[in-house]
């Protein structure tokens, strides 16, 4: 079993964070609701669902990109005009990227990895 990390991200405007896709986005403006959204396709494949069947050939995504963490956990606050989130999960950096990136695209930044 892999061991948990805790990633430390900063988001500068959560109300106009969006991700390409926006079916697929984030829609809210607080980091608390940020932190519930993601926490919840971190623990539960449903995003990652929908972006696959979005995919030229769904067939061939690697399944393993869909894989969840059902114990991950987010929390969120304001702080200094910006959003701070904590995640804390097992999933690899490559998964959390991805997700937040279909969430709210390149609008959010890694401060820090330390194992939880």
């Amino acid at each position: 079993m892999a061991k948990a990390q805790r990633f430390f991200i900063t988001v500068d405007n959560v109300a106009e964070s969006r991700g390409d896709i926006a079916a697929l986005s984030f829609n809210g403006g607080s980091p608390e609701h940020l932190a519930s959204v993601l926490q919840g396709v971190l623990r539960e494949a449903s995003l990652w669902e929908r972006w696959r069947a979005l995919q030229e050939d769904p067939d061939e995504v690697d399944p393993a990109t869909g894989i969840t963490d059902p114990t991950a956990t987010v929390s969120g606050s304001l702080e200094a005009n910006r959003a701070e989130l904590v995640v804390t999960t097992t999933l690899p950096h490559a998964i959390v990227k991805h997700r937040l990136d279909l969430l709210i695209g390149r609008h959010w930044k890694l401060r820090d990895v330390s194992s939880a």
